[in-house]
């Protein structure tokens, strides 16, 4: 198994980065995150003004995967997804869904207790059950530098609530190697993140990946024990939901090799449209699709 340290990290993904370690394909590798303001927060007294804004989300890595072309699609597994240290959040005016109601900024310190979180609040110390998820994960575009906090087809700041321990996730490699980072691990979020912030954390994430050949799969797409989800990230509400649902219908008929018009009524009927964050530059929807249908209807599954 390889590690990679938070000292390694950068702030876009860019097709120009260096690597900062190389693996080879089914390679175990722990990568330590920092939280997506660097781990600058630490106590209530530290305030929002005094962020150092040019390291905000931060990705460890990247990391070279060897024998990954340029075009591949590559299939990343999260192990492990864990928490480290506390959680914060902060309250920023103007700032987010809410920012016509926030009116004072206010960074509040959560504790992450094993399969929970414990969050002050003015009536007193609240429990909330922890479900770890990674916010910004991705790999390099073939061309151009985008933000971390930009999501889109590549990856990056999707804040996707089922991107958690023991998803896969399957990406278009833009670049030999592909250059992958993740980091902005949230203890736990609701869909939406409409405050602009989770329980935002440091912590340990254990990957292998890997190239397995689908063609036509739609990226980015995330698998779980129950469902597959395609991710959409576009300017608005409106055109994000229309590309996550044709995505979706995408790799309905063209992958699992249903009917046009079976796939229109499953859609309807089993199909799940959310929200995953409404906050960045993008905004993030995803479909959803439980397996057990199509494992009724003869798909074997990806790869």
């Amino acid at each position: 198994m390889s590690t990679l340290s938070n000292e390694h990290v950068f702030y876009a993904f860019d097709p120009s980065l260096e690597p900062a370690l190389r693996i080879a394909q089914g390679e175990e590798l722990t990568l330590e995150t920092m939280d997506c303001f660097a781990n600058q927060l630490n106590s209530p007294g530290d305030e929002v003004d005094a962020l150092d804004w040019d390291r905000i989300n931060p990705a460890t890595g990247p990391v070279f995967i060897e024998g990954v072309k340029a075009g591949d699609l590559v299939r990343v597994r999260l192990l492990k997804v864990e928490p480290t240290g506390h959680s914060t959040m902060t309250c920023i005016p103007g700032e987010g869904a809410l920012a016509d109601h926030i009116e004072a900024s206010e960074t509040t310190i959560i504790e992450n207790c094993g399969d929970a979180v414990v969050l002050p609040t003015q009536r007193g110390l609240l429990t909330i059950a922890a479900k770890p998820m990674i916010g910004v994960i991705g790999l390099a575009p073939a061309e151009g530098s985008v933000p971390n906090g930009t999501p889109g087809v590549h990856g990056g700041n999707m804040d996707c609530t089922v991107i958690g321990q023991g998803a896969a996730l399957y990406f278009k490699a833009g670049v030999d190697g592909g250059l992958f980072g993740c980091g902005d691990l949230h203890a736990v979020m609701g869909d939406g993140e409409v405050l602009v912030c989770g329980a935002e954390t440091p912590g340990l994430v254990t990957i292998t990946a890997e190239v397995i050949d689908e063609p036509q799969l739609p990226v980015p797409l995330v698998e779980t024990d129950d469902l597959y989800a395609v991710v959409a990230s576009a300017g608005s509400i409106d055109d994000a939901t229309k590309l996550a649902i044709d995505l979706m219908f995408s790799f309905l008929t063209k992958v699992a090799k249903l009917s046009v018009n079976d796939a229109g009524r499953l859609m309807s009927l089993v199909g799940n449209l959310k929200f995953c964050q409404v906050v960045d530059p993008q905004v993030t929807v995803r479909f959803e699709f439980p397996k057990s249908v199509l494992q009724q209807l003869g798909y074997p599954g990806i790869g």
